[in-house]
């Protein structure tokens, strides 16, 4: 019974010695075990703008461009890209022995047009209607004479003296010239229907509107300066041809610009008009300009691989020395928060859309739901789940994921 006693009470001291064992196993393990090291920054309070970027385009607000307005050749230029001129300066002339032979014809058009129409509203040409004349006065000369032999054989038949086979044929002979008179008369007087009077009508307008294209063709074969302004693009030279159509020349007054702004569509949303812009050019580095929104798009367009809409931007430098069809880059101010609690955004993780951080508790990792609200392009507000000066992981200096109850070596970004 003894022996049994001090069996057991062997095992018993064997078991204790054996879990004292296990416990300071993995107490050193974890004690001695490589901590993974992960960098943290601060829970701060700072200022957060939410911006957006975009790609723009330089053009003037007002831009006129001339174009040949027929096949020519250039005569003459009289001015270079980069001069600025006044309003009415002749800058560019063109042959315009054709355009002078379209008004020639176009002119014509017009002159037998309105002959047409003239003959139609006064029942024919004055040649017809001299003929219509004379035909009604030699036609009421026959009735009167058929009368005149109707009646005369009306009275001889009374008598005996003629048949009534002849007055009856006296009386067809009047009646047929009678017919002839009042054919003429009507010829005279309503030889043109009102659908005939409408087409001729028709055809001077087109005749009208042939020499008004003609004569501003013509016109614009010596090409004058609308207004005050620089000339920035040329295409012409003494001696060269221009198809119709071809660009020559475009000049605009370089005061008064735009800016045309192309965001993708899921930012259009963000835009109102009145919003501030800053404009940046690559070849000014050190230079940026001012302006706001001044029309937000109406609908989207396709841009290269991008569905973009585009936003006009109205420059507010009176002279902002950008030159027309620059590419430029343009940022937009969303919106501004002050002093909002904020982390940086590699510091947010997701769970169904859901996001929370690592915050750090003594030497570890917790796993801390936050409500987050407006954000920047590298940081985003905490409304609830952290307070100022906690501290949060943003990721491990070898790669590994973060987890929650893992032992840390900090690395701190913002000195603790």
């Amino acid at each position: 019974m003894a022996e049994a006693r001090t069996q057991s009470g062997r095992l018993w001291l064997w078991v204790g010695a054996a879990v004292v064992v296990i416990a300071v196993f993995f107490t050193a393990r974890y004690l001695l075990r490589e901590r993974m090291t992960v960098r943290v920054v601060q829970v701060e309070r700072a200022l957060l703008v939410n911006e957006v970027s975009t790609n723009a385009r330089v053009e003037p607000q007002e831009n006129y461009q001339f174009y040949s307005p027929i096949a020519t050749t250039v005569k003459a230029v009289y001015v270079q890209t980069g001069d600025t001129v006044p309003a009415g300066k002749l800058l560019v002339v063109l042959d315009s022995l054709e355009a002078q032979a379209r008004v020639a014809a176009a002119e014509s058009g017009v002159k037998s047009a309105q002959a047409t129409l003239d003959a139609a509203a006064n029942n024919g040409t004055q040649e017809e209607r001299q003929a219509s004349a004379a035909d009604i006065a030699r036609e009421k000369l026959d009735v009167d004479q058929a009368q005149h032999n109707l009646d005369a054989l009306t009275r001889l038949a009374s008598s005996g003296a003629a048949s009534q086979a002849e007055v009856t044929a006296a009386r067809q002979q009047f009646q047929s010239a009678q017919a002839a008179l009042n054919a003429s008369d009507m010829s005279a007087h309503h030889r043109y229907s009102q659908p005939e009077i409408a087409r001729a009508q028709a055809a001077i307008a087109d005749a009208v509107a042939n020499l008004a294209a003609a004569r501003q063709a013509e016109a614009q074969t010596s090409i004058r300066a609308p207004v005050a302004g620089t000339i920035y693009s040329i295409d012409a030279a003494p001696g060269e041809y221009a198809e119709p159509g071809k660009l020559v020349l475009q000049m605009a007054d370089l005061t008064h610009e735009r800016v045309r702004a192309y965001f993708d569509q899921p930012d259009l949303g963000k835009l109102a008009v009145g919003q501030k812009i800053i404009i940046k050019w690559d070849a000014k580095p050190l230079q940026q300009w001012q302006g706001h929104i001044e029309r937000i798009p109406v609908t989207v367009n396709s841009y290269e691989t991008r569905t973009v809409g585009e936003v006009l931007v109205h420059i507010d430098d009176s002279s902002s020395g950008l030159l027309p069809n620059t590419n430029v880059t343009v940022t937009v101010t969303i919106s501004s928060q002050p002093d909002a609690l904020s982390v940086p955004r590699e510091a947010l993780h997701f769970e169904n859309h859901k996001p929370y951080v690592f915050k750090v508790v003594n030497d570890g990792l917790v796993r801390t739901p936050v409500t987050t609200g407006e954000f920047s392009m590298t940081r985003e507000a905490i409304l609830s789940g952290l307070t100022q000066g906690d501290y949060v992981a943003t990721g491990s200096t070898s790669g590994q994921p973060l987890q929650e109850g893992v032992p840390i070596k900090i690395e701190s970004e913002v000195a603790r």
